[in-house]
């Protein structure tokens, strides 16, 4: 276990449980204990603190305990270099949950503070600036979360940050799009974020595009995590609060990873840490300390510098994701995620007939033998 990274993931962790520490008593004092609290349209209140915990959060006095748990759980600080090795892992663990489960109360307070916030339902409002869709509801859960049980999605990418450039975003986008995976989006990255840079390059994101656009902070990670813990309640049978049974649900069912672009801050490796809890590793564009062995995740934890071009790939291998798919030679990206996509008049190359376009007809004279054989090619290529 690197000491560089767990040293990061603890002093994020700190960051995090203090702010929101911050932000409960700001909506304390604001809205007071009563306040209800909660993501819409659903059954599951904050779904990672029930699913761990087993506690409902139906009102803001309630997250008062998790709270306290979040602190409570943070380790110490690592120091200085010590003279021996010491056993990093557990420390870097409790971290990441505590990080994980703070964020999960800021999101929900989010939705009390400004409700217009997230864009609910399937789809993105492009034309308004109204991408992000947060919590995703029961409706939506059922009808995407079976397709994790089925296997007609054998995972997902949670990308954090932004790619260089939207081309390189597309790039990888569609790759994951090819291999039947989701792509979960949150954070940004020197102003911008994946899911901006997949707009300008013209890809429709949604869900049902398969490319959700979670929301602009690295707090959005919650909603992929509280998505896979709340398909290992429905689908998988585990009660909430049983958080080993939901961890391990996760690992050996739910294929998931993490693709961090960009710079990686404490808090993110915060997030990072706490994505290990369930499993899933984190593959980096940049050269951030590895933590190879394996341990908790089914093979390494930290992968970095992996090379655009590779990083789909290198991410499956990771996480021990087998994916099948067959290649086709045409020009264009394919698979059930593009299932029901609009082509929107801009990506229209050409228009035939129809009321808002002129048309003609192009007659030709030829005499009946040439028919004739054209009749019989044409029987005979539908035979």
């Amino acid at each position: 276990m690197s000491r560089l990274v767990s040293f990061a993931a603890i002093q994020g962790a700190y960051n995090i449980v203090s702010k929101a520490e911050g932000k409960f008593q700001q909506a304390m004092d604001k809205y007071g204990a009563n306040q209800p609290i909660g993501f819409p349209n659903t059954a599951y209140y904050l779904p990672i603190i029930y699913s761990i915990l087993g506690t409902k959060i139906e009102k803001l006095g309630d997250a008062e305990s998790v709270i306290k748990f979040c602190r409570e759980l943070l380790p110490p600080h690592i120091k200085a270099q010590h003279g021996i090795n010491l056993p990093y892992l557990g420390g870097t663990l409790d971290s990441g949950m505590a990080a994980i489960l703070a964020e999960e109360v800021v999101e929900a307070i989010r939705y009390v503070d400004d409700p217009d916030f997230y864009h609910q339902g399937e789809e993105c409002d492009i034309e308004s600036g109204k991408i992000w869709l947060g919590a995703a509801d029961d409706t939506i859960m059922r009808k995407r979360g079976i397709e994790f049980v089925d296997g007609s999605a054998p995972g997902f990418a949670a990308i954090v940050g932004a790619a260089p450039n939207p081309e390189i975003a597309k790039m990888i986008a569609e790759d994951y799009q090819k291999k039947n995976l989701y792509i979960f989006m949150c954070a940004n990255q020197t102003g911008t974020t994946f899911s901006q840079q997949l707009v300008e390059a013209g890809v429709e994101i949604g869900w049902n595009t398969r490319l959700v656009p979670f929301g602009p902070d690295i707090s959005a990670a919650v909603f992929a995590l509280g998505f896979a813990n709340r398909a290992a309640m429905a689908f998988g049978g585990v009660k909430p609060g049983d958080y080993k049974t939901v961890l391990k649900y996760n690992k050996d069912r739910v294929f998931a990873f993490v693709n961090a672009f960009g710079e990686v801050n404490a808090e993110w490796a915060a997030n990072a840490a706490g994505c290990i809890n369930w499993g899933f590793p984190t593959i980096a564009d940049t050269d951030i300390p590895e933590i190879l062995p394996t341990g908790v995740c089914t093979y390494e934890h930290v992968v970095s510098s992996i090379p655009y071009d590779q990083i789909t790939s290198k991410s499956i291998e990771v996480r021990g994701l087998k994916v099948a798919i067959t290649e086709i030679p045409i020009p264009i990206s394919y698979g059930p995620a593009f299932e029901g996509e609009r082509v929107r008049k801009d990506d229209i190359y050409l228009e035939c007939g129809g009321g808002k376009t002129h048309c003609c007809e192009l007659v030709k004279i030829a005499n009946m033998d040439e028919v004739a054989e054209s009749m019989l090619s044409v029987r005979t290529s539908r035979m």
